[in-house]
């Protein structure tokens, strides 16, 4: 019981406080770290396809996710239905392996490519490793643990809302099986790490970064001089 208090009730409060705080610090007084520092001109054809792969991948899990935190009877009701229920719980199984290629392709790039391996930080390893642990448990999960968009709501639901409340319902989280537990912790790991990573371009102006047209870096060198004939 100890170690689900630390790990559900004092843990979660930790990355929440330094998600939040150091965000901000970051984004005043650091503003040009804000970014994801992207390495595409050292090579642009895996990270291409793992980052379409990835990035749509991860966020249309994420938006599922907080639909079922900001509309939980929605979802139920919608639910209710059995062929409805199993669209959106294929759907987002497929949505989570999709993101699980396209980082598998990133990770792949980083320990492939020398050029890239030279300017990847000890930070980056460890963003890219905690993002594996979430996306292989989060297929796990909904692989053997299945219809999770029906128990998610009764469940993590009022959880997280009674972590914002300040009244953890710790009992909601204590008896799931340690896979699911490591899930949530995971979640709250990345949240902790967020804000000193690159993680933190995600805050930058998000809208506008999902509809702009794909930039492409090019070496800026000076023109050759024309030799007359």
């Amino acid at each position: 019981m100890i170690w689900n208090t630390i790990l559900f009730v004092i843990f979660p409060y930790i990355a929440i406080t330094l998600f939040i705080t150091v965000s901000i610090y970051r984004s005043i007084y650091r503003p040009f770290t804000v970014s994801s520092m992207s390495s595409q001109l050292l090579e642009r054809k895996k990270l291409y396809w793992g980052s379409i792969s990835f990035h749509y991948g991860i966020i249309l899990v994420l938006l599922g996710h907080l639909l079922a935190l900001l509309l939980p009877q929605s979802l139920r009701i919608w639910n209710n239905v059995p062929i409805r229920l199993y669209l959106v719980e294929l759907t987002g199984l497929a949505l989570g392996i999709w993101a699980l290629v396209g980082l598998c392709v990133l990770v792949w790039r980083r320990m492939s490519e020398k050029r890239i391996r030279v300017v990847t930080s000890p930070m980056d390893i460890v963003v890219l490793i905690f993002l594996l642990v979430s996306l292989v448990t989060g297929v796990l999960v909904a692989t053997i643990y299945r219809f999770g968009t029906f128990w998610f709501t009764a469940i993590f639901t009022p959880y997280l809302a009674s972590l914002f409340t300040l009244q953890p319902k710790l009992n909601l989280v204590a008896p799931l099986p340690w896979l699911i537990k490591l899930h949530v912790l995971n979640f709250f790991i990345l949240l902790a790490i967020f804000p000193f990573s690159r993680l933190i371009h995600i805050i930058a102006y998000p809208i506008g970064y999902l509809i702009r047209p794909w930039q492409l870096v090019v070496w800026n060198r000076k023109p050759r001089p024309t030799q007359e004939p």
